[in-house]
């Protein structure tokens, strides 16, 4: 089982910047779970909420902001720091020669943000970490269209709800991971998922008891937003 970082180790530090990845990193973390959405000028950047008014001294959409605007805003000041928000490949930069295992989310259930699959696989490969890299998203749209586009890359489709069967569908899909909230992961889940060849990697997972509960289940990654706790 790996355990990776949510948004770097969102617990101790600001989410998605760098300083958090970095926290991460020293922590000891098998990889990241991080989201990506787009600039007004198209740039990939790192940022989980559509808005900045929750993580920054800004407020408005991340899509109505230039690289730059975005780059001028704060995004450690609930930690009282000051904190830059990244773009993914300052990220991909940091993690540079790391075998990390890379849970890349596709921020696309509000705005479409076209084009942002093509941007992301191409930083990927351009990195040469496609083969340890896991493309999801809670709009499942995106994911098709990783598939049907990039038929080698790992996809993960993300859900918080008690699907029926969610295996027969990612099968369906093409999909190669389930990425439950860990209050609907179960035994049965797992080992039907495992029968079919789809790995299952859950969220968020942050306190004793939820980690021994996916961990008897047997799920194959824990996304945690405090990995220190767990990692052994």
């Amino acid at each position: 089982m790996k355990i990776l970082g949510h948004r770097g180790a969102a617990g101790t530090a600001p989410e998605n910047t760098l300083f958090s990845f970095a926290k991460g990193l020293a922590y000891g973390v098998d990889g990241f779970e991080f989201d990506v959405q787009l600039s007004r000028d198209g740039a990939v950047v790192i940022c989980h909420d559509e808005r900045v008014d929750r993580t920054s001294d800004g407020v408005g959409w991340v899509k109505d902001f230039t690289l730059k605007e975005l780059k001028a805003l704060n995004f450690g000041v609930r930690f009282g720091i000051q904190a830059e928000l990244p773009t993914f490949e300052e990220l991909l930069e940091l993690l540079k020669g790391k075998p990390l295992l890379l849970n890349v989310e596709i921020k696309t259930g509000l705005f479409d943000y076209p084009g942002i699959v093509d941007k992301v696989i191409q930083l990927l490969s351009t990195y040469q970490v496609l083969p340890q890299s896991i493309v999801s998203s809670f709009e499942h749209k995106t994911v098709v269209e990783v598939i049907q586009h990039f038929p080698g890359v790992q996809t993960g489709l993300l859900y918080a709800s008690g699907l029926i069967n969610p295996w027969d569908y990612a099968q369906r899909l093409g999909a190669n991971h389930l990425h439950p909230h860990f209050a609907f992961v179960t035994p049965d889940l797992v080992r039907q998922s495992h029968a079919q060849g789809i790995g299952v990697n859950t969220w968020t997972v942050d306190e004793p008891w939820a980690m021994e509960r996916v961990v008897q289940a047997g799920v194959d990654v824990v996304i945690s937003n405090f990995p220190e706790r767990f990692i052994r």
